[in-house]
């Protein structure tokens, strides 16, 4: 097994959080949420994946860095980190990681290590998505659950997609079959600005969270940011009238659209305790 343990901290009832760069993670909305996260709780290492057997070294090269005058290799991150939030009763383990390219059922099986050792209840996947949607209305976040009590219990979609997939599904099909309870949170994000972070698709994502777990996620903190990066494109938007057009159709379809995004509510993060509650009737 390649879980290299850090830090065997005890985790009050831990919900992981987990976005993967990658082809899941457009406009780095997903990983620069969890990141977030982990900065806001001040989270400390827990545990590791080595990187050896799950990478190609031509495709996804390892780096070098200088560190306090040493030099040290740095190779691609599957870290998880731990972070206590006092008040909410469970606290959050969180994995800002990269899609590896290899061996992807070797790669769960050590996921569902780290998940059984820390106890974890609750697994949530953060992704973004190109979209034709336009960068002016608040962007859209699907859920939905593999399990049907969850997603019954929750309003949330049942996975109906057929195709091609990322790490993100392969991971939901084996937590499946290990019942352990998994979310997934979508954004979509505008294709026509997608090569560029996008911190309001990040905020869309942690405010979602935030709702369903009940743990404050500090997303009010990225505005500055998201004044900045929508002054910018606004800007480039406005410089080509055939692009400007195309944003205006589009905000004439979002308009028109019925929302896709959670249930609203207050008690949505009581529906998830109690649901999970109910799966460990014990402790």
């Amino acid at each position: 097994m390649a879980v290299v343990w850090r830090d065997r901290r005890d985790l009050d009832r831990p919900v992981l959080v987990i976005g993967f760069e990658g082809w899941f993670d457009v406009a780095q909305a997903a990983t620069e949420a969890v990141r977030h996260l982990a900065g806001r709780y001040d989270a400390a290492e827990v545990a590791g994946i080595d990187a050896e057997d799950y990478f190609d070294f031509t495709a996804r090269r390892p780096e070098i860095r200088l560190v306090g005058g040493d030099r040290v290799i740095v190779w691609p991150p599957n870290d998880c980190v731990g972070a206590t939030t006092p008040g909410t009763g469970r606290d959050l383990l969180l994995l800002a990681g990269t899609e590896p390219h290899l061996r992807w059922r070797s790669f769960c099986d050590e996921l569902v290590e780290i998940i059984r050792a820390t106890r974890t209840e609750l697994v949530i996947t953060v992704g973004a998505l190109a979209d034709a949607v336009p960068h002016t209305r608040p962007p859209m976040v699907r859920g939905s659950s593999t399990n049907p009590d969850l997603a019954a219990r929750l309003g949330l979609d049942r996975p109906s997609y057929q195709g091609p997939t990322g790490l993100i599904g392969v991971l939901h099909d084996r937590l499946d079959r290990e019942d352990v309870p998994v979310i997934s949170l979508r954004v979509s994000v505008p294709h026509y600005v997608a090569n560029t972070p996008n911190p309001r698709a990040a905020q869309a994502l942690l405010r979602h969270l935030e709702r369903v777990t009940g743990i404050s996620t500090g997303y009010d903190d990225l505005e500055d940011r998201i004044s900045e990066w929508a002054l910018q494109v606004d800007r480039a938007v406005a410089e080509d009238s055939e692009v400007a057009a195309y944003v205006r159709r589009l905000e004439a379809q979002a308009d028109a659209r019925l929302p896709l995004d959670l249930p609203s509510g207050d008690d949505l993060a009581a529906e998830v305790e109690r649901f999970l509650r109910e799966q460990h009737p014990d402790e």
